[in-house]
């Protein structure tokens, strides 16, 4: 941040950094917010977990309609996002169980 002791910086110069910095970290939070949701629901339809998936994508759109709403992310990205987590969801619950020791081999 600019020394706000320097005469030529303007006061209101340095508060509005001071607050785009805020409005950064909070805006940050909110879309790894959004990533986290989106990864639990993807993981709850890959465990065939019928309760904790309808939780997890409910949440997930929520947190994507809400940054939708405070201008965060576009609408219309908002929407591609949803369209895009529930068709994976739907997919994932389709295919086939994979087994549980799929990655071991001896």
């Amino acid at each position: 941040m600019a020394n706000p002791k320097k005469t030529y910086r303007h006061r209101s110069a340095v508060k509005a950094h001071r607050q785009s910095l805020r409005r950064y970290a909070r805006n940050r939070a909110a879309k790894k917010n959004i990533r986290l949701s989106a990864r639990a629901a993807v993981k709850a339809a890959a465990a065939k977990d019928g309760a904790k998936l309808e939780e997890a994508s409910s949440q997930a759109a929520s947190l994507i309609d809400k940054a939708a709403r405070r201008g965060l992310i576009h609408w219309k990205a908002a929407a591609r996002k949803k369209s895009r987590l529930m068709r994976r969801l739907a997919a994932q619950m389709r295919a086939p169980a994979a087994p549980a020791s799929a990655g071991a081999s001896a």
